[in-house]
């Protein structure tokens, strides 16, 4: 039998957690950065095929500029709507 007292495993130091929690931090920071690029990517494509002629944002484009006043009061009208639905 040993007489010898087991010891633990040394424990990191303040600046070695810091460390650690930074590097942490910094992963997830880029994986959410990757995540969010890839969105602001699809979202950009998906905008740029509804401008093309003949589909619906270029439709929408070409009513608020022969009629502003009206589309902005269709728009009041519709964000009233919305918001009493709530």
């Amino acid at each position: 039998m040993s007489t010898e007292i087991p010891q633990s495993p040394t424990q990191p130091d303040m600046a070695e957690r810091a460390i650690d929690a930074a590097t942490d931090v910094s992963q997830t920071i880029g994986e959410v950065v990757g995540g969010l690029r890839a969105g602001v990517d699809r979202l950009t494509s998906v905008i740029d095929e509804a401008r093309k002629p003949g589909k619906p944002l270029s439709t929408v484009a070409a009513i608020t500029r022969e009629a502003p006043l009206a589309s902005l009061f269709v728009a009041f009208l519709f964000g009233v709507a919305v918001a009493r639905r709530r």
